[in-house]
């Protein structure tokens, strides 16, 4: 019997803070049939309000660290604004959205990273349970499941944790159940050579690529995670994964990742 698909797309970078770039997101992931997930990052909101507030952000390797005062701003930016802003244009353009953190309904547990190589990154959370359940549930009860990204410890604590993380821990979670496809959106028209040189796309892009232009480092930064974590979900089970541009959700455009 075969697996009903399910789309779980994720939008971050600076397409959130640009209406016209997000409207066209939002308007290609209405556009998609059937089953799907939205995951929603929200740094750069966060960063901004951070220094209106005298927070400044503390980035190693493109994750963030994330001390008391942090994380209650990012809970704030990410699990309030970002996401309600996310949910009201989504049910504007006819889209039944509830807007979720990894701690509502039990949607992702995680555990709080360990100090490593002298890096303390504070209130930052690495995903191990999926409620598969809850979240079938809810798509089966029609309803779009809008997830911001923060998890939980199951000790009363919430913890940031990376969106292509999230998205590619759910990708990998809900395929046994679901014919998952994974689409990660940004800026960029993919993942690219030379970000100034438009016709430099890599497609399909190899693991073993990766790992070579991160040792030379052409890929960097936030770039890293977001790749780690595609490549993550195509080896756990997803059946496939792209990275596009963020109008490009509902084409076959972007880079398809191999392993």
């Amino acid at each position: 019997m075969s697996k009903q698909p399910l789309h779980i797309i994720k939008i971050g970078g600076a397409v959130i803070e640009n209406p016209e770039m997000k409207q066209a997101f939002l308007d290609g992931f209405v556009a998609l049939e059937g089953l799907k997930i939205l995951v929603h990052g929200g740094g750069r909101v966060a960063t901004e309000i951070g220094e209106k507030l005298g927070l400044k952000a503390n980035m190693v390797e493109g994750r963030r660290v994330t001390d008391d005062a942090t994380v209650d701003l990012v809970t704030m930016v990410y699990g309030g604004l970002v996401n309600k802003q996310m949910i009201a244009q989504l049910q504007h353009l006819g889209v039944n959205a509830i807007g979720l953190t990894g701690a509502d309904g039990n949607i992702i547990r995680s555990t709080k990273r360990p100090v490593k190589n002298g890096v303390d990154y504070g209130w930052v959370g690495d995903p191990q349970e999926v409620n598969v359940e809850f979240i079938t549930d809810m798509m089966a009860s029609k309803v779009t499941p809008v997830i911001a990204p923060l998890t939980h410890d199951g000790a009363g604590h919430i913890l940031n944790t990376n969106a292509d993380t999230m998205a590619g821990t759910l990708a990998a979670a809900l395929a046994d159940r679901f014919d998952v496809h994974l689409v990660l959106t940004f800026e960029l028209d993919g993942v690219m050579r030379d970000v100034n040189d438009p016709t430099s796309l890599i497609t399909p892009f190899k693991y073993s690529f990766f790992e070579e232009l991160k040792a030379s480092g052409a890929i960097h930064s936030g770039m890293i995670p977001k790749l780690e974590n595609a490549f993550k979900a195509l080896k756990g089970g997803a059946g496939s994964v792209r990275i596009c541009k963020y109008d490009q959700i509902h084409t076959t455009n972007g880079s398809f990742l191999q392993v």
